[in-house]
């Protein structure tokens, strides 16, 4: 294994898909950049959230773990109150054994993970299970809200899926050392293999920054060049490999503010966290609007539903909502303008008390 993730960081960081954001004089994203990103299907743009940001985004989310259920069946946290997502009707907290794979081999997620991952044995006196994935964050944490408006990062996403792109949904992955559970190989895409107008973009991308950063052993690998391929027959791509430890695969190594771009429907996966370096990571994803719009989908991580033109409108007032937020605690940045809210008169204004309404915005994703 040691062997394997030395090999595989050293081919990693040879690929050279990494830098920070660039723009070209006529506002579209770097030329270097979406070709990297075509290639490989994913992006590490580097040093992208800075140490105040960084620094409050630790803090909410310790906070946010904190309160959540003290345990898997419980409506209480370690303080004896009311836990963060009791009484939630979308899913929120998913909780794991220890250095376990919960998904693969398994029919969760539309049976996406058809291959277990290697299941290290735990160290004594860990806890029986640990949280691992928080859905719905931006409900839980002003950071993360504020983190969702980033500026920089809504360009990409704009230059990527055209400015009329839609959100997909928002998580926490907690991989703590020694605990943090593995995630199967699988690609993230539903919906539209076997559409006539699949292309490398159609399932959209995932931002994921990176708190403390991400390295071979606790970070997520991909199989680059995957995402052009359609549906891909997972099993048999580990039978033929004789073991999960794809020779194919690179990790996305990061340093702590570094977000990733990458492709849904890129071969990705995750090892059990066997290493003592906790990796923390803010996941948010962005459509197209012409894959969203009146497709008929969901099942993963929300319930089917046509997703027609008030569905997207709704969801993507989060958008709106975040970029407020970040204006009033970064007033120098420049705002992004989101493109499909010109215009209209909105109540999406950010206040101590938004993040009430935001309860279960997370039953509206935008699921393909």
């Amino acid at each position: 294994m040691e062997n394997y993730f030395i090999r595989g960081e050293r081919k990693a960081l040879a690929l050279g898909n990494r830098g920070p954001i660039k723009f070209r004089s006529d506002g579209r994203l770097s030329q270097h950049i979406c070709e990297a990103y075509s290639r490989y299907g994913f992006y590490v743009f580097q040093s992208v959230l800075k140490t105040d940001e960084l620094n409050e985004l630790h803090l909410d989310i310790e906070s946010m773990l904190e309160r959540a259920p003290v345990a898997e069946s419980s409506e209480l946290n370690q303080f004896g109150q009311k836990a963060l997502g009791v009484g939630c009707k979308a899913p929120t907290f998913f909780w794991a054994a220890p250095l376990s794979d919960p998904f693969g081999g398994t029919p969760a997620a539309g049976g996406r993970h058809p291959v277990k991952m290697p299941e290290p044995c735990p160290q004594p006196h860990t806890p029986e299970k640990a949280i691992f994935l928080v859905l719905g964050s931006l409900q839980f944490s002003h950071a993360c809200l504020r983190t969702y408006g980033h500026p920089q990062l809504l360009r990409v996403a704009a230059a990527i899926n055209g400015e009329d792109f839609t959100p997909f949904n928002e998580a926490l992955f907690i991989k703590k050392p020694g605990i943090g559970a593995s995630v199967a190989w699988h690609q993230d895409g539903l919906t539209h293999w076997d559409s006539d107008k699949l292309d490398e973009g159609t399932h959209g991308f995932n931002f994921m920054a990176q708190l403390y950063g991400s390295t071979a052993r606790n970070g997520v690998w991909v199989v680059p060049g995957t995402h052009k391929l359609g549906k891909i027959n997972i099993k048999n791509l580990v039978e033929a490999e004789g073991s999960p430890y794809l020779s194919s695969a690179v990790p996305m190594i990061c340093a702590p503010g570094d977000v990733v771009m990458s492709n849904r429907q890129l071969v990705h996966g995750s090892f059990a966290n066997t290493g003592d370096s906790a990796r923390v990571t803010v996941n948010f994803g962005f459509h197209r609007k012409s894959s969203v719009l009146g497709v008929k989908a969901g099942g993963v991580h929300n319930a089917e539903a046509i997703y027609d033109a008030k569905r997207i409108e709704d969801r993507s007032r989060v958008i709106m909502l975040a970029i407020d937020a970040r204006r009033k605690r970064f007033p120098k940045e420049d705002s992004f303008c989101y493109e499909p809210f010109v215009g209209r008169k909105t109540r999406d204004i950010w206040s101590i008390d938004s993040l009430e309404s935001l309860k279960d915005y997370n039953l509206l994703d935008l699921s393909i």
